[in-house]
């Protein structure tokens, strides 16, 4: 029997059986970043349940129903956003303000989940430091800088011997069914370095709930840390944290920590979770009824003949056609600015992707955006390509 058919009922970062299940969202595709070369596989894409879960105890939610053994990270997995301009920015200031606060210069620094390092490469360039990258999706495209280097495996503990005085991992412990193995491990490989510093950003559980942001919830995404089970996780393994923040427009939730004078001491400061529950349970009713909305103002623009595309061919686009059958069939195209995804289908919903160049002459009367960071380069986009369409933000 696997995990998917045996609904996990232990939380995966405190260990507490006092979990409940709060949103169901049933055969969801496996892998929003998978690119798919033809619309017949797209459509056929392995699916799998999302039973969202709460832990009473830490506050930590997770799918009860997720199957680690479906989720095999390799180079057809494509989810950078670095083609973004507006991403850029983010990334470029989040490097130089770690760079200055950590005095990262001429340091060794190893990213886990590094991508094709374009992260990596900015902490590098900025402080003249040494980066080791690791990443199983690393696709070599073009020569590294010279201080950089990228081993595409899964980080683990047979590359201790790599040192580092800074260590990154960026949008990959929500993805992994261990995520107390993960930060016991990390704690083991900086014993020996006491005043190295370990970075950790993910998507914040806080403001999914907060601003119903039903889109954020993805097969691969095993775990939704809110700032109660992040602190939680990491104290428990030995780290003592430095900072805790959101960045992004609250979007992602950012964790600065170093290994804790002694290790193995579980955290003092326990959080209350009952008001959070609650917010929870109302995230769960109000995604619902956002779902019952969408379906009615696609049904309503198809009737008034409204062309519509999608922008954003990323996990929120994927997961907002997913889950609005049959009324997302209604829309052909999504637009996405990243050229290793145009030319490619949607995971099960099977819409083309296409380049913003294409609505020159689509034309379309709605533009429906999945992130409203995004807001100020899209509409500039638009409107060089001579488009004045209605802008609907989710």
């Amino acid at each position: 029997m696997t995990e998917m058919n045996s609904p996990r009922a232990e939380c995966p970062v405190c260990g507490s059986q006092r979990t409940e299940p709060v949103l169901h969202l049933p055969q969801i595709p496996v892998f929003c970043n998978l690119l798919w070369p033809e619309r017949s596989a797209a459509l056929a894409a392995p699916r799998g349940d999302m039973r969202l879960g709460l832990c009473n105890d830490c506050g930590h939610l997770f799918n009860q129903a997720f199957d680690p053994g479906l989720m095999t990270y390799d180079q057809a997995y494509e989810n950078s956003l670095h083609f973004s301009p507006s991403f850029q920015r983010y990334a470029r200031g989040l490097a130089e303000t770690l760079v200055e606060r950590y005095d990262l210069h001429g340091k060794d620094i190893i990213e886990i989940g590094c991508g094709q390092g374009d992260f990596l490469g900015m902490l590098c360039e900025l402080g003249n430091n040494r980066g080791v990258g690791f990443d199983p999706a690393y696709v070599e495209e073009g020569a590294l800088p010279p201080n950089v280097t990228i081993i595409p495996d899964y980080y683990s503990e047979k590359y201790a011997s790599h040192r580092a005085d800074f260590l990154v991992s960026r949008h990959v412990i929500e993805h992994l069914a261990r995520p107390r193995a993960f930060a016991a491990m990390l704690r083991r490989v900086m014993a020996h370095r006491p005043d190295a510093v370990l970075f950790i950003e993910a998507p914040s559980a806080d403001y999914m709930v907060a601003h119903t942001a039903l889109w954020d919830i993805i097969y691969e995404h095993y775990a939704y840390f809110g700032r109660a089970s992040m602190t939680r996780l990491f104290e428990d393994a030995g780290f003592q944290t430095l900072d805790l923040y959101e960045t992004f427009g609250g979007q992602y939730l950012c964790l600065e920590a170093r290994p804790a004078a002694s290790s193995g001491q579980p955290a003092t400061g326990r959080a209350d979770v009952t008001a959070w529950r609650d917010q929870v349970r109302d995230f769960a009713r109000s995604a619902r009824a956002e779902i019952a909305r969408w379906r009615r103002e696609l049904e309503r623009l198809a009737a008034a003949n409204k062309r519509v595309v999608v922008w954003g061919a990323g996990s929120k686009g994927v997961m907002f056609l997913n889950l609005l059958p049959p009324q997302a069939r209604l829309i052909d195209f999504v637009v996405d600015i990243n050229p290793r995804k145009q030319g490619k289908f949607v995971a099960g919903a099977g819409q083309q992707i296409v380049s913003p160049d294409f609505l020159r002459d689509y034309r379309p009367d709605v533009i429906i955006l999945m992130n409203r960071n995004y807001q100020d380069e899209i509409q500039e986009m638009a409107a060089a390509l001579g488009l004045s369409p209605e802008f609907r933000f989710v």
